[in-house]
């Protein structure tokens, strides 16, 4: 989550100035046939830890065996891209190009593998993340604010200003709290888009977006179902269970150690 809120600051900033399976490591609980049936299944991973995108790989497979796959939707790609127009034996050239894959924020050695799986089935992969020109506009937007109950944007602006390692300047929280709307709305509208009876849309996005509270799944239409998933790294088997932000949390193996909060005063001067 945290990785998903540098980023955001980084482009907020400019703005204003095949991976190996891990079925020996994980159980059935991590099965998404118990997720189903559902309209939307949305994974939400922790940006730096590489098991989660192996994760991805297994439930793309699993849901493809089960032919229950409608399409796959990346926040790590621009709405308004997609593979729709590729033939199954693309090469991942083409579809990188397709999708505008920005290999810096996103290293196409983690997220490819779901990805080329999902193509060489003939399933659409769907860009759903906000253009990057719109996020300024977005920031103006104070109309905005009113899509989230008092009390949700409240917990979204915080989440914004410690994701940020308290490092935001106060009159910036708002704006960027927008611009994080915005990106939910913009997934929730391809997720949409892309639904198919009987089968289900996945929807690969950081853990802060598929929050059932403040995220994806309050922009989604009014009776689509949807399953919630977080991938926690780390944590205790009693760490899996429900809770009003996610249907389920689904735990993995410890990431690398690593100071973003450093990583982040340097980007900013401080």
């Amino acid at each position: 989550m945290l990785r998903a809120f540098l980023t955001s600051t980084i482009l907020a900033a400019s703005l204003l100035t095949g991976c190996a399976p891990l079925r020996h490591r994980l159980g059935t609980d991590y099965d998404p046939s118990r997720l189903l049936p559902a309209d939307a299944i949305l994974l939400g991973e922790q940006h730096d830890a590489p098991e989660h995108q192996q994760v991805h790989l297994q439930v793309v497979k699993a849901l493809i065996l089960r032919d229950r796959l409608a399409a796959l939707a990346l926040e790590m790609a621009e709405q308004g891209t997609d593979t729709r127009a590729l033939a199954k034996d693309a090469d991942e050239a083409q579809v990188r190009a397709a999708l505008r894959w920005d290999d810096r924020a996103w290293p196409w050695a983690l997220y490819g593998p779901a990805v080329m799986a999902t193509v060489r089935e003939g399933i659409p992969v769907f860009g759903a993340n906000l253009p990057r020109g719109e996020m300024r506009v977005s920031m103006a937007k104070t109309e905005l604010d009113g899509l989230l109950p008092a009390d949700a944007l409240q917990i979204q602006r915080q989440a914004i200003q410690t994701g940020h390692c308290d490092l935001l300047p106060e009159a910036q929280i708002a704006p960027m709290t927008r611009i994080q709307i915005a990106r939910d709305r913009a997934m929730a509208e391809t997720v949409a888009a892309a639904a198919r009876r009987g089968q289900a849309v996945l929807l690969l996005a950081g853990g802060g977006h598929v929050d059932r509270v403040v995220g994806v799944p309050r922009y989604l239409p009014q009776g689509f179902k949807t399953q919630s998933v977080r991938l926690q790294a780390g944590g205790k088997p009693e760490d899996a269970k429900p809770s009003p932000s996610f249907n389920a949390v689904w735990v993995t193996p410890d990431a690398p150690d690593k100071d973003h909060c450093a990583d982040l005063r340097r980007q900013l001067g401080r």
